[in-house]
């Protein structure tokens, strides 16, 4: 699940786990970065804000660095066992953020990409898509109107950029990517979800 801050992913995801559930299906919810001990502690590293400077590269390095933790540590062995893994943000985040948000060419993340897990890719990304105003308000209400980390700290033109990079995506990947409207109420929101989901469960 993908989308911008203030989008709606920590509130649908919980809902989508337990309806997934419903149907006898084994899911566990992890996030990116972070997902396991390790990761967690690179999370910590790129979010929280410090007297030196993160290039985007450095960034960029540490995406990758916590995916490769989560990927052979968590994600990987749920998979083996035959459980469905639905995560709060993936490599999609990282063109949408590190790419087009940063700068960062394409190319750089796509090895990088190609180098971590270039057998595996989702079998479906959800992304909650809202205006950047909206979600920034609703980010920052949330946390009582202050910036929670490096990234809520950011212009807004910053997550336009980030936004555009999702949606690009999105034109080029129909098929995987679906666009879900995150201004709709929470309970329309999680029946679009349910209703892109429920095409995994009839090919299951």
């Amino acid at each position: 699940m993908e989308g911008l801050e203030g989008c709606g992913k920590s509130t649908q995801i919980p809902l989508l786990k337990n309806w997934i559930e419903t149907h006898g299906i084994a899911v566990i919810a992890t996030r990116e970065p972070g997902g396991t001990p390790l990761a967690e502690r690179i999370r910590e590293l790129v979010l929280h804000a410090s007297a030196e400077r993160i290039p985007p590269e450095c960034e960029l390095l540490l995406m990758f660095a916590a995916r490769a933790a989560h990927l052979a540590n968590r994600i990987r062995p749920e998979l083996a066992r035959g459980a469905w893994v639905l995560c709060d943000r993936f490599t999609d985040a990282t063109y949408a953020y590190q790419g087009a948000g940063r700068g960062i060419a394409e190319a750089h993340i796509r090895a990088l990409e190609v180098l971590v897990h270039s057998d595996l890719k989702p079998d479906l990304t959800l992304l909650i898509d809202v205006p950047v105003a909206v979600g920034l308000e609703r980010a920052r209400a949330r946390r009582g109107g202050a910036a929670h980390d490096r990234f809520e700290t950011e212009e807004a033109k910053f997550f336009e950029r980030v936004r555009e990079g999702f949606l690009k995506r999105a034109r080029a990947e129909p098929g995987r990517i679906k666009v879900i409207d995150g201004n709709q109420a929470i309970d329309s929101v999680a029946v679009s979800i349910q209703q892109h989901v429920g095409s995994l469960l009839s090919s299951d």
